[in-house]
């Protein structure tokens, strides 16, 4: 099948102008991405389709976690092949990150929301950065002294 043929785009109006000829699309494409206007954007996809991937999320997790149960240097590898960031990370802490990432996406895969693996790369690869700025690094790892006071919450829009 052509990649381009994966995913159709139309606008969020489309579908509400002409509702049955877009989701007709769907027996020609694995989704439809429907933009909107001032929004996030939307995936409309066939349940089964959903489900088939959900599925297969929680199988690589479970997969990925008894591959580090069995063999954690060779996921250890692999993971710094797909995440070079991890390099900047210090040793231990490219361990506690694998197993991290694998509780998390186990668990992400078992309610079949991958949401908290997303932010979970996030925070890490963050973490990654300040490794990686030997200046910020040293702002960071510098004592503080006294107690800075009530910090104020946030203004709400």
């Amino acid at each position: 099948m052509n990649i381009a043929r994966l995913v159709e785009t139309v606008a969020f109006s489309e579908l509400l102008r002409e509702p049955t000829a877009t989701v007709d699309r769907l027996n020609r494409v694995r989704a439809i991405l429907l933009r909107r206007r001032g929004a996030d954007d939307l995936v409309l996809m066939q349940a089964d389709r959903a489900e088939q991937e959900r599925n297969f999320v929680e199988t690589a997790a479970k997969l990925l976690g008894e591959l580090a149960r069995r063999d954690g240097k060779l996921v250890g590898e692999v993971v710094a092949r797909v995440l070079p960031w991890v390099r900047f990370l210090p040793a231990d802490s490219v361990q506690n990150f694998i197993n991290e990432f694998v509780e998390t996406a186990i668990a992400a895969g078992s309610i079949g929301n991958t949401a908290p693996v997303a932010q979970l790369l996030i925070e890490w690869q963050h973490t990654a950065e300040i490794y990686a700025d030997p200046e910020l690094l040293a702002i960071l790892k510098a004592p503080t002294f006294g107690d800075y006071g009530l910090v104020q919450p946030p203004e709400v829009e």
